[in-house]
């Protein structure tokens, strides 16, 4: 109920429905409803009950002495006693009850579902080869602490079950963040998921990275998500359904009068450098790398390059809520581009990492462009967007300033969490880091009693429910908690850790997002979210060690 069963690669999904199960498809940019196969699968027993879900495994749903399992990718097999009978209720109204019999194999096609008898054997067969696969996928699950273990389980099923295919990509294996609305690749969420998935499957880790590191546009900049009709690189690749949700929240950037670039943050080589620390990879890592270091000098080209160092200043912009990871927060509610010291602080440490990585695996690459340049960010960050009166960083709109720092760009004043990453950002001044953590400490504002909200408790804006505007993330919290230990607080690091792992388990589950007063999935969040599983499971690999 709170998760769909299926497999690894397939696109059906099938939930509990009463005391039968409904099946659907999954595909990019389709809601379930528009995906539908039945309305309705019931076993009836031979005097005319509904038999209900008795349990369910990873490998099959029993509803008494009768077994639902795949055979194939895009097939269910049904056995057991052969007296029972299945009710089919189809999306136009229709129905079939077919007896069990020797077995029963629905093929599905084009949403639609053809219904045959089968052999005994052959259902046997069909449980015996998903439960090996599961088996097999399990055996890869990260050891963990004891009271961690059955949720890192069920964070590695969600990893397994999020696989599919994407047939015009060679077959690839993409992790998409749900097969419940969310069937691409987005590369924010390729990065999370690599990060936990490198701890049992450092092989399949790789390929997410590989695959949104595969399409970079010809200036470098890397495409927002990768999916089975191709990428999306720019505002013009937006589905209406996007540009519908954005005029209803009155964005500015609803119908740009020119294409808007569409990315994520650069959290690029942060996640090759993780990835790379479960298992060595030489020749797969320069050529990333190459990637990696093409997309970071988009980020700092001006618009003739249609970079996003948008008005040339040294610091670039955010030139759409899709890019920053976090749309709907209320830093975009006032002008854009934003200027952002989230983006800033990316921007600092990405830099670092490079350096890093190039010495390692680009002999002959020059690293101290990326240091200076990374330098000169740092202090940018400091100058423009730290505010020393409210002693808190500030986003900024285009335009030119009035207040008392004289700075340009409008001031943005929304206390959120993006104010909290220059935290991460090594050899921070000791005033900043010190308020930043006296931030993430103050009960009024960041120390709630389930962890730290997208925006300050404190602040206006803030809402229990609305995505990015006061739910936890569990993304957002990960990336906090390696700021604190970069800022020399280990042991509030691993706080917001337990914290962390702790409102996974109280919530049921590695949700999307969870309202920050009652540790529970908020009402539209999805279930099963990949990145919250992946990052559970890296954190809880972290708090076991």
């Amino acid at each position: 109920m709170t998760a769909p069963f299926t497999m690894p690669r397939s696109r059906l999904l099938v939930f509990r429905e009463s005391d039968g199960v409904r099946v659907h498809t999954s595909e990019y940019e389709r809601s379930l409803d528009q995906c539908r196969v039945l309305d309705r699968l019931e076993v009836v027993d031979g005097a005319g009950h509904v038999l209900p879900v008795a349990d369910v495994q990873p490998h099959r749903i029993r509803f008494a002495g009768v077994t639902l399992t795949f055979d194939g990718l895009r097939a269910l097999s049904i056995g057991g006693d052969a007296s029972a009978r299945v009710r089919l209720v189809f999306p136009d109204g229709s129905t079939v009850e077919q007896p069990v019999g020797s077995g029963l194999r629905i093929d599905v096609a084009d949403r639609g579902a053809l219904v045959s008898a089968q052999p005994a054997a052959a259902h046997e067969d069909a449980l015996a080869v998903l439960e090996r696969e599961w088996d097999a996928w399990f055996d890869r699950c990260p050891r963990v602490r004891e009271d961690l273990q059955d949720m890192a389980a069920f964070c590695w099923w969600v990893l397994g079950a999020n696989i599919v295919e994407l047939p015009a990509l060679e077959g690839a294996r993409a992790i998409v963040p749900s097969k419940i609305g969310y069937v691409g690749l987005w590369q924010w969420d390729a990065y999370f998921i690599a990060v936990g998935l490198r701890h049992g499957d450092p092989e399949l880790a790789r390929e997410q990275l590989e695959l949104a590191f595969r399409f970079p546009r010809e200036n470098g900049q890397l495409p927002d998500v990768v999916h089975e009709q191709g990428v999306l690189a720019t505002s013009d690749d937006l589905p209406e359904s996007d540009r519908a949700t954005l005029r209803r929240a009155r964005s500015q950037v609803a119908d740009p009068t020119a294409p808007v670039p569409l990315t994520k943050p650069p959290l690029a080589a942060w996640a090759l450098r993780k990835v790379l620390e479960a298992e060595d990879a030489p020749e797969w890592a320069a050529a990333q790398l190459e990637r990696v270091i093409r997309s970071q000098d988009w980020w700092f080209a001006g618009p003739e390059r249609n970079g996003s160092d948008l008005d040339g200043d040294g610091l670039p912009e955010y030139g759409h809520p899709y890019s920053s990871g976090l749309d709907d927060s209320p830093v975009f509610d006032g002008p854009i581009p934003t200027t952002a010291p989230d983006l800033a602080a990316y921007l600092v440490q990405q830099d670092r990492e490079i350096a890093a990585l190039a010495a390692r695996f680009l002999p002959g690459h020059d690293v101290a462009p990326h240091l200076a340049r990374a330098e000169r960010t740092a202090a940018l960050l400091m100058e423009r967007l730290w505010d020393p009166a409210e002693r808190r960083f500030i986003a900024r709109g285009p335009g030119s300033g009035d207040d008392a720092t004289g700075h340009d760009g409008e001031r943005i004043a929304s206390d959120t969490v993006v104010g909290l990453m220059p935290l991460r950002v090594e050899g921070l001044p000791q005033d900043a880091r010190t308020a930043l953590i006296e931030a993430i400490d103050d009960p009024r504002r960041y120390a709630l009693e389930w962890g730290l909200p997208t925006v300050s408790a404190a602040d206006p804006d803030f809402s229990s429910e609305r995505m990015w505007r006061g739910p936890i993330w569990i993304n957002t919290s990960a990336l906090i908690a390696e700021g604190l230990e970069t800022a020399g607080e280990p042991e509030r690091a691993r706080a917001l850790r337990e914290q962390t792992v702790h409102l996974v388990i109280h919530g049921g589950g590695p949700h999307e997002y969870f309202n920050p007063r009652t540790g529970f999935k908020a009402e539209h969040a999805t279930t099963a979210f990949a990145w919250s599983a992946a990052l559970f499971i890296d954190l809880a690999v972290e708090l076991s060690r």
